[in-house]
């Protein structure tokens, strides 16, 4: 297990400087190409914070390695650059790897000046420290989840645990009580169909999701194979999906339907549509009162 250990935090700390070496070169050629990060952003179709992550080696604020890999390879390729050698100098792999010569005498490998060194190893020493914290306390996040049954322990969907809607007790109660003890369990009942945004999500193969409700960031992490959310919002529900074609999303209880490619970065917003119905009705009636004042 300390053998185990050593290996992933070697691994990590490889990512770190590695990812630093690569995303200062990238920037280094973005910038004397003299475009900024929301062109990049344009070309790739990837959002400029993480393109910043990269440039700055914040491997904590990206999500799982293969993905860092492939937005490697696509900034890479936007910038004229050969985007398979510059992802397979970035270790994914959960088992180290001896780098390729062929890296050493890269341009990437010779860019940082040596009076740099030392903030970088700072900088590697803190993002370890940062991912130990998580792995930490991610370790600790099934003791409050539910396990799917049926399925092996490689791919068992986790679950939040939720306590029931609806107790037949309590209906049973409410409907031989008062008006106002049926109010009350109406209400509750209802509670989860309130909002009007509603979005249903289910996996059929692991994707990293990122999840904004009413400007606000529910989920950023990778989930398995299987997981099923929901999420609901006043005004609009944003999600953005690192593996497109293992997600499925209904609205509003509608029809079910994947987000898009197997592998494709792929992002959807959803509305509420009570907003703009309130302002055509505001509009009608000030027409109205001017009519009936000329």
């Amino acid at each position: 297990m300390k053998t185990m250990a050593r290996d992933v935090s070697h691994l990590q700390q490889e990512q770190v400087e590695r990812l630093m070496q690569i995303g200062a070169y990238l920037r280094h050629v973005r910038e004397e190409g003299g475009l900024s990060l929301e062109d990049v952003a344009a070309r790739t179709l990837i959002q400029p914070r993480l393109l910043k992550a990269i440039e700055e080696g914040k491997l904590h604020q990206l999500p799982e390695p293969v993905y860092v890999q492939g937005f490697i390879r696509r900034y890479a390729e936007a910038m004229g650059l050969d985007g398979v050698e510059f992802a397979e100098a970035f270790p994914a792999e959960k088992s180290l790897q001896i780098a390729p010569s062929s890296w050493k005498d890269s341009p990437a490998a010779q860019l940082r000046p040596l009076h740099l060194y030392i903030a970088y190893i700072v900088l590697i020493m803190a993002s370890v420290s940062l991912l130990s914290y998580i792995v930490g306390r991610s370790a600790t996040a099934p003791s409050s989840v539910n396990v799917r049954p049926g399925n092996s322990p490689s791919t068992q969907a986790i679950v939040p645990t939720t306590p029931p809607a609806t107790n037949p007790s309590n209906q049973q109660g409410a409907a031989t009580g008062s008006p106002t003890s049926r109010s009350t369990a109406n209400r509750a009942r209802n509670a989860a169909s309130d909002k009007p945004v509603r979005v249903e999500v289910k996996l059929t193969a692991q994707s990293w999701l990122e999840v904004e409700t009413d400007g606000e960031v529910k989920l950023a992490e990778v989930l398995p194979e299987g997981t099923e959310r929901t999420w609901t919002a006043d005004k609009q529900v944003r999600i953005r999906a690192g593996n497109a074609g293992g997600v499925t999303i209904a609205h509003n209880g509608g029809k079910a339907e994947q987000m898009g490619a197997p592998g494709a970065v792929e992002e959807k917003t959803f509305a509420s549509t009570q907003t703009s119905s309130s302002a055509s009705s505001t509009e009608s009636t000030e027409e109205s009162q001017s009519t009936e004042q000329n």
